[in-house]
């Protein structure tokens, strides 16, 4: 396949709004989606680990999946989270993406198994061939217990649908080393604290959770450091966000905080389903707290431009 698909700019993991049954709240999605699309964003992830993907089925995924693509209605792209434990289950995910028209499939690891470089390799191309559609990949080691090393790069890389990868490690020298020598896979942001970072060298695009509730700051630190190429702005508007990241890593309760964000923000997400819990008053005090300063620090800075 021959793709003109492009990761550049904001996309949003989304979250799933729930109904105190469990349920799927579609409205509150809808309402999600509309207001991402009218606040500039680039393009939307739907079943990433922020959707609580672990929580649901393989038909439960598409369903949301499809749904999300009739709701953008071609107004911005959709990545389509094909994460499972098992391959049939992401290969049955990626099918499920290319019939309902998806821009391209995020692939990570499977978790879990731990597989070695070559059988996460033939992993990724065995989900590649049944989707044939462009794929970020998903190196995040911390939860899939292993790396995307170079020998896994090397040989999915001979793929041309393999356009981009999502790095989530931490580990800054994965930058330097995918920014020098792999220049032809597109480096994109999956590691909050470090936006600064990437888009130094050479990232134009970050999949970001906190962006389902502050996506115009999101989106901002995107011009102002790939657009305008200003890292001065740029390292003020990471400064201010600095510590929002610290919160939505503590305690490890990143997706709580995500759609606590969300209610701050005037829209409903709902309850968390099992195992994880929503946050207690405390937690939920501290981030508004944050979020607060955040919002005013920036418009401050946008203020000045």
């Amino acid at each position: 396949m021959t793709s003109r698909f492009s990761l550049d700019g904001i996309y949003t993991p989304l979250i799933t709004p729930m109904h105190e049954d469990g349920s799927i709240d579609y409205e509150s999605l809808t309402a999600l989606i509309e207001n991402l699309i009218a606040c500039g964003v680039h393009g939307v992830v739907s079943g990433g680990s922020t959707g609580e993907n672990y929580t649901m089925d393989v038909a439960e995924r598409l369903e949301v999946a499809r749904f999300t693509k009739q709701c953008l209605n071609e107004r911005l792209p959709l990545i389509v989270g094909t994460g499972a434990m098992r391959t049939p289950d992401s290969i049955a995910l990626a099918r499920g993406a290319r019939e309902m028209g998806a821009e391209a499939i995020l692939l990570g690891t499977p978790p879990y198994s731990v597989p070695t470089e070559q059988e996460n390799a033939l992993n990724a191309l065995a989900i590649d061939r049944e989707a044939d559609l462009p794929i970020v990949l998903y190196n995040y080691p911390g939860r899939m217990g292993v790396n995307m090393g170079e020998d896994f790069l090397d040989r999915v890389s001979r793929s041309r649908n393999i356009v981009g990868i999502k790095e989530s490690s931490g580990d800054i020298n994965r930058v330097h080393l995918l920014a020098r020598d792999y220049p032809h896979i597109q480096m994109c942001c999956g590691m909050d604290d470090q936006a600064l970072e990437f888009f130094a060298w050479g990232a134009r695009s970050w999949i970001c959770a906190g962006s389902n509730f502050l996506p115009e700051e999101h989106v901002l630190m995107y011009e102002t450091c790939v657009l305008k190429n200003d890292y001065v702005t740029g390292r003020r508007i990471m400064s201010a966000m600095l510590p929002l990241m610290l919160v939505l890593e503590q305690g490890g309760k990143f997706i709580q905080c995500v759609k606590h964000g969300v209610e701050l923000s005037g829209l409903d997400s709902g309850p968390m389903r099992p195992p994880l819990k929503s946050l207690n008053k405390d937690e939920k005090r501290e981030l508004e707290q944050v979020v607060r300063i955040l919002k005013s620090t920036i418009a401050a800075i946008r203020s000045e431009g």
